[in-house]
């Protein structure tokens, strides 16, 4: 019986052995197993640098026509893309009311003078009894008190004259007044152009309490237009008056239109947490095809590099197993580094910012670094990695400018012919950053 248990166990040991014999076996088999890199080759290109954004088309002066009296509108004289003039009548407010305050303001003016009229009489026989009195004083006949109370009343009629001569000024004033509203029932157009949007219809009220009502939009000339875009911080650098644009829109697919940078705005605008600014395009619309409002897709080339050695962005990203990212030639501080007075990312940066401290660069003598001044920037170094033998080896370049599918190439180790490794069969280009989404050593079945 001790026996068998004996043979048992020993049977339970081997079979173990065995079994952790396989898996090292399959674990050793998986590790050696040589990935299959996915190259390109690098070769001479033209490297186009493109800002990108959106923006909407707008007309260049856009007016935007009201009331300055409430009332009914009574007749409407333009429409929808009617092209008007300037001092054209366009709609009318009903008048009514308006014409009734014009005649009440007529018979108070008539009022008034005729008021005028009467104290301008007072006021001359006042006068003239008042000269009598003073006569008659003069002779010892009248009391002085009577003499004064004469010259009082004169000058007192007086006064009433200059007081109706104000009370008819003020009724000029209405009169005028209530004439101005009269004519403000008259809505005519200040501009030429074109109306795109009307907001009224015959019969409707407008009330000119608070703000003036807004009638009619007048575009004041469709051939001309611009676009406002929404440029991130991150580009607006690379942009400047004057550069050439392109543009498509939606209702004409495949149809590129052309212009140029008027304007950058200095406001800053926040669009979905990013800031932007307005950068406004001046465009030729002599066929009338663009309209307001229309959302137009920019891009304005802002460098060109034509035949130079480029490798696609790929290569950029791209790290071997157990490699993390800024190993290799460059070293850790040569891809973090952003210019010889120091920037951002570990030690590499620090040590380079202690070093630029007290020079700066002087524009005007670039190989001048004078006490006090900040050295010059230097090109940013990237390392890719080129197959040598079947295995990558690194190769540290300078980068120049991209157009978001491959980079130029400024200086450094490549050359022309070269095989670039861009990626791994099988692997996520998006996990090819040193250290994350590695390829395990081992494979177990």
């Amino acid at each position: 019986m001790l026996k068998q248990l004996t043979r048992a166990r020993l049977a339970w040991l081997i079979a173990i052995v065995l079994i952790l014999l396989f898996v090292l076996y399959r674990c050793t088999a998986g590790g050696e197993d040589a990935p299959e890199y996915q190259t390109q080759v690098v070769e001479k290109t033209n490297v186009v640098s493109r800002v990108s954004t959106s923006g909407s088309l707008q007309a260049v002066v856009t007016v935007d026509v009201g009331s300055q009296v409430s009332g009914r509108i009574q007749e409407l004289y333009a429409d929808f893309n009617s092209k008007v003039k300037k001092g054209e009548k366009i709609a009318k407010i009903d008048p009514s009311l308006f014409q009734s305050a014009v005649s009440q303001a007529e018979a108070n003016v008539m009022a008034a003078r005729a008021n005028v009229l009467r104290l301008q009489v007072t006021a001359e026989d006042a006068e003239r009894q008042a000269k009598r009195a003073s006569d008659v004083f003069a002779q010892k006949l009248i009391s002085e008190t009577d003499r004064d109370n004469a010259v009082a009343t004169a000058r007192s009629a007086s006064a009433s004259v200059e007081q109706a001569k104000g009370q008819l000024a003020q009724s000029l004033a209405q009169l005028d007044q209530a004439r101005t509203n009269l004519r403000y029932t008259d809505i005519i157009s200040p501009t030429d152009g074109v109306v795109i949007s009307r907001a009224v219809n015959v019969g409707q009220t407008v009330a000119a309490s608070l703000q003036a009502p807004v009638i009619f939009t007048i575009a004041q000339d469709l051939a001309k237009m611009e676009v406002h875009t929404n440029v991130a911080e991150s580009d607006i650098g690379r942009l400047k008056p004057g550069m050439r644009v392109s543009f498509t829109v939606d209702a004409y697919p495949g149809e590129p239109f052309r212009g140029s940078i008027r304007d950058i705005r200095n406001a800053a605008q926040v669009v979905q947490n990013v800031v932007t600014y307005d950068a406004v395009i001046d465009v030729s619309n002599d066929d009338l095809k663009l309209k307001p409002g229309m959302t137009a897709t920019v891009s304005v080339i802002t460098d060109r590099r034509r035949d130079v050695l480029a490798v696609p962005n790929a290569a950029m990203r791209f790290r071997p197993d157990n490699v993390p990212a800024g190993a290799g030639a460059g070293g850790a501080a040569g891809e973090r580094r952003q210019t010889a007075g120091g920037g951002q990312g570990g030690q590499g940066g620090q040590s380079g910012q202690g070093a630029g401290q007290g020079r700066r660069w002087n524009r005007d003598n670039p190989d001048s670094a004078n006490e006090g001044e900040v050295a010059a920037p230097e090109a940013p170094k990237r390392t890719v990695y080129v197959l040598v033998d079947g295995q990558p080896a690194p190769r540290q370049v300078t980068a120049g400018i991209t157009d978001g599918r491959v980079t130029e190439i400024t200086g450094g180790d490549l050359k022309e012919g070269d095989n670039v490794i861009v990626s791994i069969a099988g692997q996520n280009p998006n996990q090819q950053r040193g250290g994350q989404g590695q390829r395990p050593n081992f494979r177990i079945l």
